[in-house]
């Protein structure tokens, strides 16, 4: 009997202490393919954006061979915003309810149709006439068609096919593939085009990557989502149909608040891109510098979003991130609305530049993602494509205003601008006020935003769900009399 009870004692049940990074490892599998996706993503988000902005740098040239205004020309930019607003909200709900697949490769398709109207547009042209102009519209048109589809991609990608530390990451690098494409723009098109004669070259040049593109996205994307979720929010993910998620988003006080303040962000960004040149040429400053201006907006913007990016994926301090970058952005725009109206400060014209977009342009992929967090369970594509809707409206309105509020001037002995309308105008005001908004925006998200990560506390609920499943399991296998020995492992 002593040694039966001897015996039984020596029998240990070790139940095993459920690991949540071990559980999320054996519940959730990340697929190398997500990495392609990423690729084609970046890729047209940066072919489409160079198609927006390609005759911008060179509209002089531009004008000349097609024969045609400058204010046509303008309106081959133009035409992306215009377009954007309306198709913008069918565009969200393609996204969440026929999916990511279908949406990229209808994208792609318009992005690379455009492009080859646009070549196709030159073989009509003839010496004294306006020539194939509505065509080349037309192309443009097609572009600007893809362009909400491509820009709402990004956080629709990062929720499904990424688990949640890359989350922030590839959604940044999707995002600041745009403006990448954007400073590619105002590098090649003025590289290649030194006379008119060369504007064929450029149109078919810009047609590569978008053929190159669509025939990725076309062979090479096979399904919306992937075999197994890659996050828990993935996995329990059921998007509110678009009516109801638009109805849900209208009752969130926080994501409205968002969209309002943040909307107010991308004007004040799209403000500054298009207005810069105008701003600095009456104080002196030339073409070349406002573009050296611009690019190093864009490129201290792409590297703060990375910088950014992967410290919110480590903390996700989404919050935090979010206001402490649209404040020190607001300085820099009060410290540019100054130093814009002096002469001969172009090394501390430069520097505000690239501090605006270092801490301003940076922070739109976190933001999109801070949408998603203070939305869910509303789908990815249409809490993001509204914020892009309110910067677009309020990007026309605020353009608008900020031109209004120029005052001719009668004697300008530094200015460096082009001869017409716009050569003698002060920007003083107009700069104020632009800084103005960006406070106001500012200040009211600062104070008045606060939310819960809803996406994050989902997961988190499901891990604790699965961790006393674990837990549960492994007591009853422990009184059915199942142990562990030294060489066998506890089962998980």
């Amino acid at each position: 009997m002593e040694e039966d009870g001897d015996s039984d004692s020596d029998d240990v049940i070790r139940v095993p202490e459920p690991n949540e990074d071990l559980t999320k490892l054996l519940k959730y599998k990340v697929y190398k393919r997500r990495w392609f996706l990423l690729l084609v993503i970046c890729i047209l988000n940066s072919s489409n954006s160079m198609l927006w902005l390609s005759f911008a740098p060179v509209a002089d040239q531009t004008a000349q061979f097609f024969h045609a205004t400058l204010d046509q020309i303008n309106w081959l930019s133009l035409v992306y915003m215009v377009v954007a607003i309306p198709v913008s909200f069918g565009t969200t709900w393609m996204l969440d309810t026929l999916g990511l697949r279908m949406s990229l490769i209808l994208s792609s398709w318009l992005n690379m149709s455009g492009s080859i109207l646009r070549l196709v547009s030159i073989l009509g042209v003839t010496p004294y006439t306006l020539g194939n102009y509505p065509m080349l519209m037309g192309g443009q048109s097609l572009c600007a068609l893809a362009q909400p589809l491509v820009i709402f991609s990004p956080t629709k990608m990062a929720a499904l096919w990424f688990p949640e530390h890359q989350r922030a990451t590839a959604n940044m690098l999707a995002s600041m593939s745009n403006p990448l494409g954007i400073l590619l723009a105002n590098i090649i098109s003025p590289l290649i085009v030194k006379d008119k004669n060369e504007i064929p070259l450029l149109l078919g040049i810009y047609t590569i990557p978008a053929s190159i593109v669509c025939l990725l996205a076309t062979l090479g994307i096979r399904e919306s989502v992937p075999p197994t979720p890659p996050s828990a929010s993935a996995e329990i993910s059921s998007s509110e149909p678009f009516f109801a998620g638009i109805n849900l988003l209208l009752k969130n006080k926080a994501y409205m608040i968002l969209l309002l303040c943040f909307g107010c962000g991308i004007a004040i960004f799209t403000c500054f891109s298009t207005l810069l040149e105008q701003m600095l040429c009456v104080k002196g400053y030339s073409n070349e510098f406002a573009g050296l201006c611009g690019a190093l907006f864009i490129v201290f913007g792409i590297l703060g979003a990375f910088v950014f990016g992967m410290y919110v994926d480590r903390t996700k301090n989404f919050i935090e991130v979010t206001k402490i970058n649209m404040c020190l952005s607001s300085l820099a725009c009060i410290v540019f609305a100054v130093v814009s109206q002096m002469e001969q400060q172009s090394y501390a014209v430069a520097a505000v530049c690239s501090l605006f977009g270092l801490f301003g342009f940076s922070v739109y992929p976190i933001a999109m993602e801070l949408s998603v967090e203070s939305s869910y369970p509303v789908g990815e594509a249409t809490s993001a494509g509204l914020i892009f809707i309110s910067g677009q409206i309020q990007s026309i309105v605020f353009i608008i205003v900020l031109q209004l509020l120029t005052k001719p001037l009668a004697d300008l002995p530094y200015s460096a601008c082009a001869l017409g309308d716009n050569s003698a105008l002060s920007w003083k005001v107009p700069a104020l006020v632009m800084a103005a908004l960006c406070c106001v925006g500012t200040c009211y998200f600062v104070i008045f935003f606060h939310t819960e990560y809803k996406r994050l506390k989902a997961e988190e609920a499901v891990f604790e769900g699965n961790g006393n499943e674990l837990e549960d399991e492994a007591v009853n296998e422990g009184e059915s009399g199942v142990t562990s020995t030294d060489n066998q492992s506890p089962r998980l």
